[in-house]
């Protein structure tokens, strides 16, 4: 039951958890240089300057988040190809830092070509690697791993598991138990609400009819009543001998 609690706590716990970083973002100077660079590339007079610098630098640092954490199995990626991705994006911003300033909405554009760029070049390399790091035949040499996740770089060349889809056994057969529990409290708590609702209309059906019998009781007495009355009536009204 608690695997199955997890499962679907999963995505919220990790939009909660503040420390949860990506495939870029475990570099703690990557944040600092994306800072820095986007802070060089908009003009000191730029109105609003300050909030446009904090959006697009949110926006660029959180893509890897977005991406590496899209699937569980794309999550680990080599160290060197995270690098090359870094020194890429900062090629890009000098690129941008020589060409002339045209307003805020041309570098805006421009800043959304690098970013769809830069995400998908990501999802490439971690479908690609995860092909590879979870093939039979797994020759992944290329240094040390990263995993997204957690920011811990591994030893581990080849991988299984959760890291590629494989379900434990177990924790399978978990899942189903809990499953086929929480059916069978579904359908016990609707059984129940039918069981009731039938005693309920049950219950107002006996006391309609009920009911129905006290009114007869009720008009049958009233009309024995009145007959006496009429009847005494006559008896008063006829002349004594």
């Amino acid at each position: 039951m608690g695997d199955l609690w997890l499962l679907l706590l999963l995505p919220l716990s990790l939009v909660a958890f503040h420390g949860v970083k990506g495939c870029l973002e475990c570099d703690p100077k990557f944040i600092e240089d994306v800072r820095s660079l986007l802070s060089k590339l908009i003009p000191p007079e730029v109105p609003g300057r300050t909030h446009l610098l904090e959006r697009q630098s949110k926006e660029m640092i959180h893509l890897s988040f977005k991406v590496s954490h899209s699937d569980k199995m794309l999550r680990v990626l080599a160290v060197q190809k995270v690098v090359k991705l870094r020194t890429w994006l900062k090629n890009e911003f000098y690129k941008l830092s020589n060409e002339t300033w045209k307003g805020v909405f041309i570098f805006q554009g421009k800043l959304l070509e690098v970013r769809q760029i830069l995400e998908s070049k990501l999802k490439e390399l971690l479908k690609n690697f995860s092909e590879v790091a979870c093939s039979e035949d797994c020759i992944v040499v290329e240094g040390p791993i990263l995993d997204c996740w957690t920011c811990l770089r591994m030893t581990t060349r080849c991988f299984k598991g959760e890291y590629c889809g494989d379900e434990d056994p177990r924790k399978a057969e978990n899942r189903k138990i809990a499953l086929f529990l929480i059916l069978l409290a579904t359908a016990t708590i609707l059984g129940s609400a039918l069981l009731l609702f039938r005693m309920c209309v049950t219950h107002r059906r006996k006391m309609k009819a009920i009911r129905r019998s006290l009114k007869e009781y009720l008009k049958n007495k009233l009309e024995e009543l009145l007959g006496m009355t009429e009847e005494k009536e006559e008896r008063d009204f006829r002349p004594r001998k």
